[in-house]
């Protein structure tokens, strides 16, 4: 698919892999709409791109289906959409002083980052698969997974569980919408520098960094965007889970 002047919507897309992806697709002449919680960020980064901020709880399917209309109403049916937004709280299944993971910590995770994400594409695939054909395709759907989903460390209970959601649905989605000419595909990325890792000291930055086998550094938002471009473009790939993540493979802490 080609993205110049193609609608795209990017969740998540106000900071970290979502910025770089919605800022890299704007460069490349897509109509960007960015969906996030975060007013402040998301507002100044739709600027920087030119594109669109809207306000959204990917796990409200209400706020979704509506925020999908306005972004339509503004920039065309979306032909492109990434799933960026999610969250990465650690918690462990026993606690220090012996109690369990209280259950609606671990919901919260797997509710933000697998119930949201299909929140959104389903919503998305429902509007596109009537739109007429471009060229030999509708669109195009990359989810976020981890490499947590196949190497998930101490305390990612819930978020491993999240990600290797994302990768289970991949393949029976990507089967489903091929009839109608939408692409599925989903990214698992490694140590990827996010503002969550942009706290942490310098050193704890490298530490992190020099587990990956080459490059020995923690990846770039627009290495990632980068995959979202070539996947967008490549009309072969479809219904796999692409790992991006300089061969490391976590330690189990």
């Amino acid at each position: 698919m080609n993205i110049d002047g193609v609608a795209a919507i990017v969740t998540g897309g106000a900071s970290g892999l979502g910025a770089g992806t919605a800022l890299r697709l704007a460069r490349l002449g897509a109509k960007v709409t960015i969906f996030d919680l975060n007013s402040s960020l998301g507002q100044a980064q739709a600027a920087e791109l030119g594109g669109h901020f809207l306000p959204v709880d990917v796990t409200d399917e209400v706020a979704v289906h509506a925020a999908i209309a306005e972004a339509e109403a503004r920039h065309g049916v979306a032909r492109i959409l990434v799933n960026c937004a999610g969250i990465a709280t650690p918690g462990k299944v026993i606690n220090r002083d012996g109690s369990p993971m209280p259950l609606a910590d671990f919901s919260r995770i797997v509710t933000i980052n697998l119930i949201g994400s299909f929140n959104v594409l389903s919503a998305f695939a429902a509007r596109l698969h009537t739109a007429e054909l471009v060229g030999e395709e509708r669109g195009v759907i990359v989810n976020t997974a981890s490499v947590a989903a196949y190497d998930g460390q101490i305390g990612q209970a819930g978020y491993a569980a999240s990600k290797s959601g994302i990768v289970g649905m991949t393949l029976p989605i990507a089967r489903e919408l091929a009839r109608y000419g939408i692409r599925v595909m989903a990214i698992a990325p490694g140590i990827f520098w996010t503002p969550m890792l942009a706290g942490l000291p310098r050193e704890a930055q490298d530490s992190l960094g020099q587990q990956v086998p080459f490059p020995s550094r923690l990846g770039q938002p627009d290495e990632y965007a980068q995959l979202v471009e070539s996947i967008i473009t490549n009309p072969m790939l479809n219904g796999e889970v692409i790992r991006l993540d300089g061969a490391i493979r976590m330690a189990p802490k």
